[in-house]
């Protein structure tokens, strides 16, 4: 079976959680601040704030710009779910922005036709790993005086226009086993702003600036020195993994780019590090999903019911039509493109969608 992903773990990670654990320091100490350090500066930003998880990134990214009840913060239905629900958790209302077909990114234009006189912010995802339209996202935010908090949880080292993504507005990522990289669990914010880096300190540990002395209301978000030795490690290879990324990419491209499916479309300018490769397929997609996977070859849904559909906020009163969302959501299917993958494993990937597409097209013929 060739796997959607494989958590690339070594004996460096492992030395590393031994060094961690022979410091006494395990929670949020010497560690913690040298994978901070490390990060801001592959970010290109002055503070990263370490937290744990890319979902608690997100919550703490509001709290820290005081966004809360009666606020309205725009974003994607076409994501992970705590995409919106942080904006729940901090007492806002999430609204939803149809996506661009192509990119599978929210689409500036329905971003502007959502604000109203209660919008306070803007959570842009780089889905896949494919950076959103900063620039046009970045001119709404000015013009309309609203907070941009990128939810790059999905990508890492991505850039838009030579410009890291995560230094354009308030960056949340995620370190989840399956990210490009990860820490086993964890998640970091960055930030160039001095105060934003203050607060959200703050907010991570208790509102704690020193040991028992509480000066807001903060949380348990801490990342632990174990799982930050791991982070460490792993962003001394985020370059090379992520090269090996874009070219397995690629080589998908060049080898299935005459079948009847549409690939992701990454903007001029933008540099997408696959934490996914998705393609679209218009017909039969649920049908090629069960042809790969009962013939060897890893394959996932992200996402097959879009957030403004889920339960939750179906019980909240949700009910919009987001036509584009709704489309990319019967259509979508990632494939393997993790570093580890061979030639080999790549090309029976692409030869596998060959035939399971074949299949489907040859038994949606077949006379009833």
């Amino acid at each position: 079976m060739i796997p959607m992903a494989r958590p690339m773990i070594g004996d460096e990670e492992c030395a590393a959680v031994v060094a961690a654990m022979r410091s006494g320091q395990l929670a949020q100490g010497r560690a913690v601040a040298a994978f901070e350090e490390q990060f801001a500066a592959i970010t290109q930003v002055p503070y990263a704030i370490a937290t744990s998880s890319g979902t608690t990134a997100l919550h703490l990214a509001l709290l820290t710009h005081g966004i809360g009840p009666g606020d309205e913060v725009i974003t994607t239905a076409f994501s992970f779910i705590a995409s919106a629900n942080c904006a729940l958790y901090v007492g806002a209302t999430p609204v939803f922005a149809d996506i661009d077909l192509a990119t599978l990114n929210i689409d500036p234009q329905d971003i502007e036709r959502k604000i109203t006189e209660r919008t306070r912010a803007i959570v842009a995802v780089h889905l896949y790993g494919n950076p959103a339209a900063l620039d046009r996202i970045t001119d709404i935010c000015r013009q309309h005086d609203l907070v941009l908090i990128e939810d790059a949880c999905q990508a890492h080292a991505a850039t838009f226009q030579g410009q890291t993504v995560g230094s354009f507005g308030t960056g949340c990522f995620s370190f989840y086993p399956t990210k490009n990289v990860t820490s086993g669990e964890g998640g970091i914010i960055t930030t160039a702003d001095p105060e934003i880096d203050r607060l959200a300190r703050l907010g991570r540990s208790h509102g704690m600036p020193q040991r028992y002395l509480h000066e807001t209301l903060g949380y348990n978000f801490r990342m632990t020195d174990l799982h930050a030795s791991i982070g460490s490690t792993q962003l001394n290879h985020l370059e090379a993994w992520t090269a090996r990324r874009v070219r397995n990419a690629n080589v998908l491209r060049e080898l299935l780019g005459d079948l009847p499916i549409a690939f992701q479309a990454v903007l001029p300018g933008a540099r997408h590090v696959y934490h996914q490769f998705t393609i679209r397929i218009p017909r039969g997609r649920d049908q090629v999903a069960e042809f790969l996977k009962a013939h060897g070859v890893g394959c996932e849904i992200y996402y097959p019911l879009p957030i403004h559909q889920q339960p939750l906020y179906r019980r909240m009163g949700y009910d919009v039509s987001l036509p584009a969302t709704e489309q990319a959501a019967r259509e979508v299917l990632s494939i393997p493109v993790h570093p580890s993958l061979s030639d080999e494993d790549l090309f029976i990937v692409a030869r596998t969608v060959r035939e399971a597409l074949a299949h489907v097209e040859a038994t949606t013929l077949l006379p009833s």
